[in-house]
């Protein structure tokens, strides 16, 4: 090979480490994630005038339920970072996302921002005993750390409102404007898993039967970290 030609790709070779080094050292990296159920555009006034359209996002109301021991968890309490949510019924389908539930919760172990609840339908009339008893059961089963991640007893109506109504596990298309829940079906999807920011809005929709939306899903818990690290 020619001296030239040997320069020539010796710098070809050379460009992209060069451009890798300098993105490493002094770019800054940029994420987003989108935001699910829109339900409306609003105009806002710009102070320079005109006006912008902004998608107003919906925010998933309070809400408490039983946790073990009988002690009731509040809503604010598991998002005061963000928090992956689960409902879990008698299936086994509900077993298998709960494993991948444990091994969320192993892999954030250490962040107090990150927390997990599985939200258990309970039947009609069920006795505050037997609903204690079930919870614990489940969450010795799959090893919750207190305080990280939460078996919560919720009557099943309730239960099967707030899926629908707040979170919109029964959306067909949940990023569709607007977000209409009282039009769509009314049975849960086995399998699915909610990732929820600070400001209550829903951040993530996964398959949790599926390996690479676990990984997928991770990820994103990741990247929003990074951003509230990093908000100006």
């Amino acid at each position: 090979m020619r001296p030239r030609q040997t320069l020539l790709l010796g710098l070809l070779l050379l460009v992209p480490v060069l451009a890798f080094l300098f993105l490493y050292g002094f770019g800054s990296n940029h994420y987003a994630l989108p935001t699910y159920l829109p339900e409306r555009a609003d105009s806002v006034r710009l102070a320079g005038g005109g006006w912008q359209r902004d998608t107003v996002f919906h925010q998933v109301r309070p809400f408490s339920a039983r946790g073990v021991g009988g002690h009731y968890v509040a809503s604010s309490t598991l998002g005061n970072g963000l928090y992956v949510v689960q409902v879990f019924t008698k299936n086994a389908t509900s077993a298998q996302v709960a494993h991948e539930m444990a091994r969320i919760q192993e892999k954030f172990r250490p962040d107090q921002r990150v927390r997990l609840a599985s939200l258990v339908g309970l039947a009609p009339g069920m006795a505050a005993p037997a609903v204690d008893a079930q919870l614990e059961k489940l969450s010795e089963q799959y090893g919750t750390i207190s305080g990280k991640w939460f078996f919560l007893g919720v009557p099943a109506d309730t239960l099967q409102q707030l899926a629908q109504y707040e979170f919109g596990l029964t959306a067909l298309r949940p990023e569709h404007l607007p977000f209409r829940p009282a039009t769509e079906p009314a049975t849960l999807p086995a399998g699915r898993l909610l990732l929820i920011d600070h400001e209550q809005h829903v951040r993530g929709i996964y398959d949790g039967t599926d390996i690479h939306e676990i990984e997928r899903l991770i990820t994103e818990v990741n990247v929003l970290l990074y951003i509230y690290d990093h908000r100006h």
